[in-house]
Formats: C-alpha cells, structure tokens, sequence
C-alpha cells in the first residue's frame, strides 16, 4: 500500500524542470553573495567532518560554497531532474565534491541519524506536506543536530520586495519575472511566523527557535540528544 507521501505531489504549482530550473538558476545567481553569506554562516557552527543534508538545493549555490568554506560531507536532495543535473555540474565546475540526488523530502532515502545538520531555504514554502517534511528532517538528524529553514515571511510588504529585487542587480527582464513570482503565488504560499511555530510544534522537534530577516526568517529547529 502506498503511504500518503508518494501519492501526494511533493510540491507547489508546475515545478522546476527544463526551461524554468535553468531560468531558476541565473536569477538565484545574483544571489549568489547571500548564500556565500549563509554558507559561512553554518559552517561556523559545524564540527569538522560534520554531515550536511541541504533539502531542496535547487541550483546547489549553498551546498557548493559550504563545500569551499569546510572539510564537511555536503548532500543536496532535490525533487527536480533537471535542477540536479545543473547542481551536479556546477560542483564539478567549482572542483569540490557533493553528493546531489534526486528525491523527495517526505520521503528521503537516508538512514537515521545520518546527517549532522539540515538546512532548507527558500524552498519550505512550496512543500505539499510541510509537516511530513520536519518529521523527515528530524528522523535524518543526529541527537543534538539542527535544522535551519531559510523562507519568505507571509507579511513582506511590497515595498520591501522591491527594495531586494533592486538591490540583487538583476536584468529588467529577471527582475519583472522575480517580482511576478513575488505577487503571484510567492508571498501567497509564505508561512507567517505563528504558523511556522505551530508546525515545528506539532513535528517531532516539538517547537523552534525564530529569527527574522529583511524578507523572510530563519527557524532553528533542535533534535534533543537522547
């Protein structure tokens, strides 16, 4: 019998594949000082020869920069053929290692306790089964690992939207799409803070410690050592 998890489509709207992964990835390119920025950040809290299980890498922008910055084992699982192919070839661009695999994140084909930390960004939002998700985080931790999930507040304003779209240096024609995706659906399937609160309650973490930002919030969830 089939578990919910595979029946359900795993994500939100059409998807990444072809034309719209590749599109995708030159526009999160201009992000690319963001997310040297956060690789920095984790890898400052990592213990040397941790396990990185980065879900929903996209691109692979923050796998492929924590892998400069540490002697960490770097894992990226993404649901989109074609997003891991271009992360697969950016890693062997950038001459660092990381294993990037195609998958599902309600249904993730490691072990227990495999990974030292997990970081999500910019992808929660989109999850079908969110809560499916935290409880598949949680399984593939470590006692005493954390998971950080980097998103987009549901409260963003339209101007602060503007204020980051114009500051990232993206084409005309770039920034009307990113502001499109914004207003259309977007700021539409963000979490507020009471919601992301509520869902890391009811997972196996039991709760989660928030930080906002600019545009989104950064939750810190903690499996407990036993």
């Amino acid at each position: 019998m089939q578990t919910d998890s595979k029946r359900t489509k795993p994500y939100r709207g059409i998807g990444m594949e072809g034309w719209m992964a590749r599109w995708y990835t030159r526009t999160r390119g201009h992000d690319l000082a963001d997310f040297r920025q956060q690789a920095q950040a984790v890898a400052g809290r990592l213990p040397s020869g941790a396990r990185v299980l980065e879900v929903a890498p996209g691109p692979g922008f923050f796998a492929i920069e924590l892998a400069k910055l540490s002697d960490c084992s770097v894992t990226g699982l993404d649901i989109s053929h074609t997003l891991v192919e271009i992360a697969t070839a950016g890693a062997a661009a950038a001459g660092v290692r990381v294993d990037f695999r195609q998958g599902n994140a309600t249904a993730m084909p490691f072990a227990a306790e495999s990974f030292d930390s997990v970081y999500c960004s910019a992808a929660f939002k989109n999850f079908t089964q969110p809560l499916a998700a935290l409880d598949e985080m949680h399984r593939v931790l470590r006692p005493g690992g954390e998971a950080l999930i980097v998103d987009l507040r549901k409260d963003v304003s339209l101007a602060e939207i503007d204020r980051y779209v114009r500051s990232s240096g993206r084409t005309r024609f770039d920034a009307w799409m990113t502001r499109w995706a914004f207003r259309s659906f977007l700021v539409r399937r963000a979490y507020t803070v009471e919601q992301i609160n509520r869902l890391a309650a009811e997972s196996r973490f039991g709760g989660c410690q928030i930080t906002l930002g600019p545009i989104g919030f950064e939750a810190r969830l903690t499996k407990p050592r036993s």
